[in-house]
C-alpha cells in the first residue's frame, strides 16, 4: 500500500526530528516532511478519518486494511491550541488519498516558535512494516513509503 505525502517540502527520516517521542520510533515507523510553504494537509491514504484534533494540528486515519496513522503538523503544536489551524475535514469522514484535511499556515507555526516538521506515521507498523521511504523533496500526494499489507 502506498502511503503519499501530506503536505509538500523535504522528507527526511524519523530520526532526523527534534522529538525522542518520533525519532526513537515510540509513536511508530514513518518518515517527516518538512513543510516549504503554508497550504493543504492532505490525507496519505484513503480509510476513516478517525481522529481530527480539535486544534487542526495532527489527525488519524485507518485504512480498511487495518493500517493506523499520524500526521501531525509540526512539533508541539498542541500549545498552538487551533491558531494557524483550519480542519477542513470532519473526524469520521470517510476520505480518499490526496483530499485535503487541515489548511496550515507556516509562518504562523514559524511566529509561533515551534517546528513545523511533519511526521508522518504507520502507529501500528508491527503489523504493517515500512519500506521504501522516500527522502528529498516531495509535493503533498507524492509517494512517500510503502506500507507491507
Amino acid at each position: 500500500m502506498q502511503i503519499l505525502a501530506p503536505i509538500s517540502g523535504r522528507s527526511v527520516p524519523l530520526s532526523e526530528v527534534p522529538d525522542e517521542v518520533f525519532a526513537e520510533g515510540m509513536a511508530g515507523e514513518g518518515v517527516a516532511v518538512v513543510p516549504d510553504a503554508s497550504g493543504e494537509a492532505v490525507a496519505p491514504v484513503s480509510g476513516t478519518l478517525v481522529k481530527l484534533f480539535e486544534g487542526g494540528h495532527a489527525f488519524g486515519i485507518a485504512t480498511d486494511e487495518g493500517v493506523e496513522m499520524i500526521v501531525h503538523l509540526g512539533l508541539d503544536t498542541i500549545e498552538m491550541r487551533g491558531a494557524g489551524f483550519e480542519r477542513i475535514a470532519t473526524e469520521g469522514d470517510r476520505i480518499e488519498a490526496g483530499q485535503p484535511i487541515v489548511h496550515y499556515d507556516l509562518e504562523a507555526i514559524r511566529a509561533a516558535g515551534y517546528d513545523p516538521v511533519t511526521p508522518v506515521v504507520i502507529t501500528n507498523a508491527d503489523e504493517y512494516p515500512i519500506r521504501n521511504t522516500t527522502t528529498g523533496e516531495v509535493r503533498a500526494g507524492d509517494p512517500l513509503f510503502e506500507v507491507a499489507s
